[in-house]
């Protein structure tokens, strides 16, 4: 009878220190709830996702450019209007370009629209004073050093 409250005891004591590594049961969602809040928030996030609108600002530098290249007749609202995008799509297709995303990068640089390179805009501008190439010591001396044989 000693023998078998041993035995038990051990049994009970591998158990006890075993159990945390038993396998969890799986949870399943309750319901639709569950489901919809767990996968709620990744839906349709690539839609919030870079420029939702065009700023009244940037419609009517668009606009100018078109009215100048002759794609957009009137006066520049600032309202970025069906008008406004059908004048773009145009230009973009006449310059081989795809028209289904208004406006293409390449449509606004060929507009004049581009992004602004100038020294006043960069947070590195190149050095103003650039040594000529070929005006270092080491070109000026030779190979061997300046030594003349």
């Amino acid at each position: 009878m000693r023998l078998a409250i041993q035995k038990l005891l051990i049994v009970a004591a591998v158990l006890a220190l075993c159990a945390p590594y038993a396998p969890a049961a799986p949870q399943k969602p309750a319901g639709k709830a569950a489901k919809h809040h767990r996968h709620g928030k990744r839906r349709g996030a690539w839609k919030r996702k870079g420029q939702q609108a065009i700023k009244p600002e940037r419609a009517l530098e668009i606009q100018q450019a078109l009215i100048r290249e002759h794609y957009l007749t009137g006066e520049p609202t600032g309202a970025w209007d069906s008008r406004t995008q059908a004048a773009l799509v145009k230009f973009q297709a006449d310059n081989g370009w795809q028209t289904k995303v208004v406006p293409d990068s390449r449509a606004l640089i060929k507009l004049g629209l581009g992004p602004n390179y100038s020294a006043q805009t960069l947070l590195n501008p190149p050095p103003a004073s650039a040594a000529p190439a070929g005006s270092t010591s080491a070109s000026s001396r030779g190979i061997n050093g300046g030594d003349k044989q």
